[in-house]
């Protein structure tokens, strides 16, 4: 830094880095701390998102990982109680840090109840900004996405070469189950429905059918839309039985989204999903919950080599022949070469042709890989929603 350049700096611009992003292969990346103080450790990923990041940051679908975000303004609204996404309030935010490029401004936003980084402190986020966002993302697109360690230190004192061991020690999220940490540990029912200026959150008080959602990570606007059409919802843990469930007298099932690694979450969810499917209830799954059905019926999932985190994905619906800009918070995907007869694929990535939905031919169930309830996103694919109510009434009929 020159002379001229130091002058210009706020007197409360830090002058040493106060945070690294410590990667596997021992890189170090030199910014300045928010939020939390100490260190982390996760999968580096990016999201492309320019809006909802603290809706991104209370996902469950990222647990265990974190998220550089491409778009340079990231707090510069605040947050608000309104917009979290976690409903296990007594699990962790769904992230373990959190990378930005530009410094945290004050919020300017009616809506506004706190400071960003107050907020990460308060949930034990880790963040730094300062780091060029565009060369890490570079990096993750050509080699995919690192373990890493994210440190915070006021005084800029750090023992770097415990952060490379560290870094170097992380275990792989290919092969962990991670839904234990965040599903819920009891039923609960779920009336809210979605948000409205000046109105806020409303209630269902007149449900015309019963839907059990699987929580392996649930996100509140799933829910809030699937009360929106109409349903009396009840939550389960992701370990409740076929014979628990079947005895709630649901009109249909939802599998919802959630992190880690499919294959090591199926070892337990699948057969009771194979149940479930065999009682011929309807079922409809997003995310997590589109892997888990697809490996029910015998297809088989892939870790990714960069993700789809995001909310400008463009997916095609072979069912309407439209094209729709998507969310998407994925690291797996199901490999549609292994998808059985009976299984036809139903959307597909236009960004790098992953399977993003199927459609049982011999049962009344269908799942797909992006995020429909959106929050943060477009809202696009709302209509699934509404087909998954068509499923269940045609199954009452």
């Amino acid at each position: 830094m020159t002379a001229d350049q130091a002058k210009k700096l706020s007197p409360w611009t830090p002058r040493v880095p106060t945070a690294l992003l410590v990667l596997a292969d021992g890189t170090v990346i030199e910014g300045f701390g928010l939020g939390a103080e100490g260190a982390a450790d996760g999968e580096v990923c990016f999201n492309t998102a320019m809006t909802g990041y603290e809706e991104i940051l209370t996902d469950p679908s990222y647990a265990g990982q974190i998220v550089t975000f491409t778009f340079p303004h990231i707090g510069n609204v605040g947050v608000n109680e309104e917009d979290i996404e976690t409903v296990n309030m007594a699990a962790s935010s769904g992230v373990r840090g959190c990378v930005l490029q530009a410094p945290i401004t004050s919020p300017s936003n009616f809506r506004a109840t706190r400071h960003f980084d107050a907020w990460l402190k308060a949930r034990g986020v880790v963040g730094m900004s300062g780091l060029d966002t565009r060369a890490l993302t570079a990096r993750i697109r050509e080699k995919g996405m690192p373990n890493a360690v994210i440190a915070h230190a006021p005084d800029g004192r750090f023992d770097i070469d415990a952060l490379k061991k560290r870094a170097a020690s992380i275990p792989s999220i290919d092969g962990m189950d991670l839904v234990p940490g965040v599903t819920t540990a009891q039923k609960y029912t779920w009336d809210e429905t979605t948000w409205a200026l000046g109105q806020g959150y409303g209630r269902q008080d007149a449900p015309k059918r019963r839907v059990v959602a699987i929580d392996y990570g649930v996100k509140r606007n799933i829910l809030r839309l699937l009360a929106d059409a109409g349903c009396a919802v009840t939550v389960v843990p992701a370990t409740t039985s076929a014979a628990d469930i079947l005895a709630l007298q649901p009109d249909g099932v939802f599998l919802s989204n959630g992190p880690g690694d499919p294959a090591e979450t199926g070892k337990y969810s699948t057969p009771i999903i194979r149940d479930l499917l065999e009682s011929k209830t309807p079922v409809f799954g997003i995310c997590l919950g589109h892997q888990m059905m697809a490996l029910a019926v015998g297809a088989k999932t892939r870790k990714m080599h960069q993700g789809h985190h995001g909310a400008n994905h463009p997916v095609m619906d072979y069912t309407t022949g439209k094209v729709e800009i998507v969310s998407m918070n994925h690291g797996f995907a199901v490999d549609v070469d292994t998808l059985p007869e009976n299984a036809k694929e139903t959307h597909r990535s236009l960004f790098d042709g992953s399977n993003c939905g199927i459609a049982l031919t011999d049962r009344p169930a269908f799942s797909v890989q992006h995020h429909p309830e959106a929050s943060p996103g477009p809202q696009d694919s709302h209509y699934l929603f509404k087909r998954f109510v068509e499923m269940m009434d045609r199954a009452k009929a």
